[in-house]
């Protein structure tokens, strides 16, 4: 585990195109960032080596970080698929979390069996700002379950996002992370010089980079 780990991740995700970098035509997210990244970690489904080597990564950090929970959890809707693969490899209950309770039938926020006083890992693909992730979290705990920790396949290290698992009392453990991306990605001649710059400039500022950007457009 560790640096050879996310490297690893780093150079396969940037072969599958699961992450792009494209500063000079930045993405959109939901949230209205201008973004020169976009990361889809559930490209590497469609991957079986590279899906394996994810699931075997997953299992090792939560064995290593958090020891072995009563159940794996889920953030839907992208981390359902590598937490059921993650439940299966270690012979565990799966349950995921909705970003919302539903409107009818049963109103469930959490799909699958819940205990009060049982222990969880939560699986999440990547984390941003960590808003949702956190919130998978107070529902898990709201249901009485005590939540261990959480891991991600991939990390874009805002320190908002640090700042907020740690008012949430949530250690976090990543697989890969963006300095490890860029580091990889210059390496293997996916970005140049330049270009690495710009993409640190973003996660440093991100909002200040979208008003730059909006400015040079």
């Amino acid at each position: 585990m560790g640096e050879e780990t996310a490297s690893k991740i780093a150079e396969f995700l940037l072969q599958i195109k699961a992450i792009k970098l494209e500063p000079d035509e930045p993405f959109t997210w939901a949230s209205g960032w201008k973004s020169p990244i976009y990361c889809d970690n559930r490209i590497s489904l469609s991957y079986p080596r590279i899906r394996t080597f994810i699931r075997q990564e997953l299992v090792k950090a939560i064995d290593e970080k958090f020891g072995r929970p009563d159940i794996i959890a889920g953030v839907a809707t992208a981390a359902i698929a590598h937490g059921v693969l993650v439940a299966e490899a270690m012979g565990l209950p799966f349950v995921y979390v909705r970003p919302s309770a539903k409107e009818h039938g049963l109103k469930n926020h959490v799909e699958g069996e819940v205990k009060a006083g049982q222990t969880a890992v939560v699986i999440e693909d990547l984390i941003s700002t960590g808003k949702s992730s956190i919130e998978a979290v107070k529902v898990l705990r709201d249901s009485k379950v005590i939540v261990k920790g959480m891991v991600s396949i991939f990390n874009y290290g805002f320190k908002l996002a640090a700042d907020n698992f740690k008012a949430a009392a949530c250690p976090v453990y990543s697989l890969s992370n963006y300095d490890t991306l860029l580091k990889i990605a210059l390496e293997t001649g996916y970005i140049k010089e330049a270009a690495s710059k710009e993409l640190r400039h973003w996660r440093e500022d991100p909002a200040g980079w979208k008003n730059q950007k909006q400015a040079e457009s």
